[in-house]
């Protein structure tokens, strides 16, 4: 595969965020009284003030609960670890061809990154930025522009539904992390880390993948 860009979700796709995630998605739906086996299916990959008005009462104040989860997201950060070769790629990649594309917001991008230890590409597009979050191809579609690429000319890096179906919306290839991705995978390339994934910058700006 051959791109002037690469475009990279962050939980799940470049660090393993998914326990802290969870616990803390059912303590708020245990303290609001939701059903939190309903809720976790769902909350991967889209916004959490998306998730929270999708699943709880119109009458609940979403700001306020988007942001309590927020603020200890941002600081409960034991077992945020880098997914096995993500930093290494992150690193070699020059400036104006990567991108970071995450439904967290910026705050928290920044202290989950951080904690893994990874590299914060300059383009970056988290949640507060988009006016709609994935699955709209908004995200994905803005970081192409910041970076001055087509979506054609784009490949994303995705482990949710929802970024993946993004990803298609936007016109651009994909490639799923990890074993989830639900139909939206089907078809894809596939990888469990960047162990595997041999990458190779040309002097004209051209990124080779090889699996």
């Amino acid at each position: 595969m051959r791109a002037r860009a690469l475009l990279f979700d962050m939980d799940g796709t470049v660090l393993d965020s998914t326990p802290v995630v969870e616990r803390l998605w059912k303590d708020l739906c245990r303290a609001e009284g939701i059903d939190a086996d309903t809720v976790l299916p769902h909350i991967h990959g889209v916004r959490a003030i998306d998730s929270i008005r999708r699943f709880f009462p119109p009458a609940a104040d979403h700001e306020a609960l988007a942001a309590g989860l927020a603020e200890r997201e941002t600081t409960e950060l034991d077992g945020v670890v880098a997914l096995p070769g993500a930093g290494e790629v992150l690193a070699m990649l020059p400036p104006g061809s990567v991108a970071l594309v995450t439904s967290a917001t910026e705050p928290l991008m920044r202290a989950r990154m951080r904690a893994a230890g990874l590299p914060v590409p300059d383009v970056v597009v988290t949640a507060e930025q988009v006016a709609e979050g994935k699955p709209d191809p908004e995200g994905y579609l803005r970081a192409a522009r910041l970076l001055g690429v087509d979506p054609e000319d784009a490949i994303v890096f995705e482990d949710a539904p929802a970024g993946l179906a993004a990803a298609r919306s936007a016109g651009m290839r994909a490639v799923a992390i990890g074993d989830g991705g639900g139909p939206e995978a089907d078809g894809l390339p596939r990888l469990e880390n960047y162990r595997d994934l041999d990458v190779h910058v040309a002097s004209d700006g051209t990124i080779s993948l090889r699996f």
